[in-house]
């Protein structure tokens, strides 16, 4: 019993936790903290009375902020036709309909005092029978006007579990340029085709604000090793932290600038120096003073009492003082980059260390870089028969790419691909395609790596030498 408690509370929603707000197609990424006021879709409300409700709960948001467990009601058939549903009035055709904006009754001043006293479910039905049109619609016409009407005036909101695929749906809808309009069918394929799987090491390099990175680390399960390759002075991980995962999964977690790759291949990199300013530096000698400025003041004020008394019946020089506490706060500032800096530094060591051995087990690019020179760097750290994926928003990169792994060899299985998705709505005698849908994925550039035999015959030419023409002979009378 205890691992069924066990196994429920994880789909249980907890204060601390990441969650993702629903309505509709709009989702938004938030923290679960007490007493925080969320804004979502022109609405504030709290999030408390949601700790212990399962995920995907949808709550009704009722006065004050709170939210409500909702009620599971038909609201198509039952919300306008409560009493009768077989005495449902339907037209046969639209085309006689005229939208004038006279065929609803109530006016604006009925529809905000409805709003103060009912729910959005009344507020719909009351809709739909003040208006003088809605019986001449035919059955389609009317489920689409109750659905349109409840989306506007219905104040409820959805709690879902961050997971990849919501999360990649959340940041294409609403901010697809900060992922590179990557979408979430692409991102599917990427994580197959780079053959993402717990125990194995994956380098990153992603500016997708962390979305991809998110994405192997949830596949993987906190096993194995994820090193990520960032441009720039630190790497972005906006994305990751709305997975909300556990703090053993950040332990396997690695990070390494894309700037020192060459240093590292070509074994000049040194992970041991320490931050210049450390040892002996102008900083270091300033800092020394600043300690015996601060111990030279600790001990002035910690003289005598009768001292204190002078002093405190005397006044301190104000100057003094803040000059006093200005040294202080230099100081404390100077400690704290110290010890980001040793901190950055362990953190290079260890990821350097992971990529020496030029054991990879994937390679997965997404950026808005050019990806050709990123590629040829470090597909150098893949072990031979390793998959990787390059994505793109456009294909011209890619072929560069698929061209130049071509000429240097050591790849096989190339592949250069396009994604492409469309939505069908399923209704009965109504299924059709989504009118409104993406125009493209991205593309994507796969292979698999390959050991190259560097060895060359005693009778091979040079690169880039042309190959000896044959000479005809000609036969000889003899």
């Amino acid at each position: 019993m205890a691992e069924d408690g066990d196994d429920d509370s994880q789909y249980r929603i907890k204060e601390g936790d990441y969650v993702v707000l629903k309505r509709g197609d709009v989702f938004k990424a938030v923290q679960l903290q007490p007493k925080k006021k969320v804004s979502f879709e022109k609405q504030w409300f709290f999030l408390d009375k949601a700790v212990g409700e399962l995920y995907r709960t949808t709550f009704d948001i009722v006065s004050g902020g709170t939210l409500e467990p909702k009620k599971h009601k038909n609201i198509e058939s039952s919300a306008v036709f409560p009493a009768d549903q077989d005495a449902k009035e339907a037209g046969t055709d639209n085309r006689n309909i005229v939208d004038d904006g006279k065929s609803q009754k109530l006016t604006r001043d009925d529809i905000e005092t409805l709003k103060g006293k009912c729910q959005g479910q009344e507020i719909v039905w009351q809709l739909a029978n003040n208006s003088a049109t809605f019986k001449n619609k035919t059955e389609f016409a009317q489920e689409k006007y109750i659905k349109k009407k409840k989306k506007k005036y219905e104040n409820s909101v959805t709690i879902l579990k961050p997971s990849c695929r919501v999360l990649a749906m959340m940041y294409h809808g609403r901010e697809p340029g900060k992922i590179c309009h990557l979408r979430y069918d692409t991102l599917a394929q990427i994580l197959t085709q780079a053959n993402i799987h717990a125990g194995s090491k994956v380098l990153v390099f992603d500016t997708c604000a962390g979305l991809v990175l998110g994405a192997v680390m949830e596949r993987m399960g906190g096993y194995g090793s994820v090193i990520q390759m960032y441009p720039g002075g630190g790497p972005v991980r906006a994305a990751v932290e709305s997975f909300g995962f556990p703090a053993h999964f950040h332990d396997t977690l690695h990070e390494f600038p894309i700037c020192h790759v060459n240093a590292l291949l070509a074994g000049t990199l040194d992970t041991t120096a320490k931050d210049p300013n450390a040892d002996g530096g102008p900083a270091n000698r300033a800092a020394g003073d600043d300690q015996q400025t601060q111990s030279a003041s600790e001990q002035q004020q910690q003289g005598s009492p009768e001292e204190e008394n002078m002093e405190v019946s005397g006044g301190v020089d104000p100057a003094q003082e803040q000059e006093r506490e200005k040294e202080k706060r230099k100081e404390i500032r100077a400690h704290e980059k110290k010890v980001k800096m040793e901190e950055k530094r362990k953190k290079l060591a260890a990821a350097a260390a992971q990529l020496e051995g030029r054991n990879a087990d994937g390679l997965v690019i997404a950026s808005r870089f050019h990806p050709c020179p990123v590629l040829l760097g470090l597909i150098r750290f893949l072990a031979p028969s390793r998959p990787f994926v390059v994505f793109s928003q456009y294909k011209e990169p890619l072929i560069e790419c698929y061209t130049k792994l071509k000429e240097q060899g050591g790849t096989v299985s190339l592949r250069l691909i396009d994604s492409w998705l469309r939505h069908y709505q399923v209704l009965p005698n109504r299924t059709h395609p989504v009118l409104m849908m993406s125009g493209g994925g991205g593309y994507l550039l796969s292979g698999t790596t390959v050991a190259t035999d560097n060895s060359k015959p005693a009778g091979s030419r040079r690169a880039g030498e042309p190959a000896p023409k044959r000479l005809k002979l000609t036969e000889t009378e003899g």
